[in-house]
């Protein structure tokens, strides 16, 4: 898939992994079309690099349908917002969990839903769903957010194989803990010893290279935590008890702790 010249939706545009992939998109020729909820940060970001800005709230289903008939043209559709969803789920209330639902995965599958059908009829398009390490293996503090992005990573890679052969591609991209800006930076965690982090440009060169090639799924972490979720994919209850021997308790809590404050 060829980004110059695509039209493209980015949501979430307005956070550190939005902005970075709209940046770097628009220096490759994209048009595009951001959307995120903080019109004073949207519409500067905009202005800027010469894109449509489409406020929206994603947790709001008629908006969502509003933004479905605004972007029907695009090319791509790279769903990044999402909601950080950490903390004991028995903290939250009914609502808090419907809106971490809604923004985390019900936006993106029916973004895809609706806007798949013109790229199958052109032959040609790619959706990127912007998961998290944390939808290949569970964390403490962490099971809404895992189950969103568990949810989201089994729908990306079921819907490449339903469109397997239309010229449509999907991949998931997946980051860690990502430094300097975003859900895990705003929260002022730390990373258990000798976990490394990666930046915002990490992420945002990965996503534009999983488009061009068409890749399935994308991990963006440091070699150590690829390895460790992958393991922990498979064996659920011995990575259970290393993340508590390597002190990723401590670090999901103070995770909660921040993102709490900023809820």
């Amino acid at each position: 898939m060829r980004i110059g010249g695509a039209t493209v939706l980015l949501t979430g545009a307005t956070g550190g992994i939005g902005q970075s992939l709209a940046r770097a998109l628009a220096a490759r020729g994209a048009k595009l079309l951001l959307t995120g909820r903080r019109e004073e940060v949207l519409q500067p970001l905009a202005d800027r690099l010469g894109a449509r800005a489409i406020v929206a709230d994603l947790a709001d289903r008629a908006q969502v349908d509003d933004l479905i008939a605004e972007a029907a043209g695009a090319d791509i559709l790279i769903a990044n917002a999402a909601l950080p969803s950490s903390g004991e789920v028995l903290g939250y209330a009914p609502d808090e969990v419907d809106r971490a639902l809604e923004v985390n995965l019900r936006a993106p599958l029916q973004l895809a839903r609706a806007l798949a059908p013109r790229m199958v009829a052109s032959g040609s398009g790619h959706i990127v769903m912007i998961g998290s390490l944390s939808g290949r293996t569970a964390s403490p503090s962490a099971a809404l957010y895992n189950a969103t992005k568990f949810g989201l990573r089994g729908f990306a890679l079921g819907l490449r194989q339903d469109l397997h052969g239309t010229g449509v591609g999907v991949s998931v991209v997946q980051p860690g803990f990502v430094r300097d800006t975003g859900m895990f930076a705003d929260s002022g965690a730390t990373t258990p010893p000798g976990v490394r982090t990666v930046s915002v440009r990490q992420v945002a060169v990965a996503t534009l290279r999983a488009i061009e090639r068409d890749r399935a799924e994308v991990n963006i972490a440091p070699l150590e935590l690829r390895l460790g979720s992958a393991l922990g994919g498979l064996f659920p209850s011995l990575a259970a008890v290393a993340q508590r021997n390597a002190g990723a308790d401590r670090t999901t809590r103070q995770l909660a702790e921040g993102q709490r404050h900023n809820r």
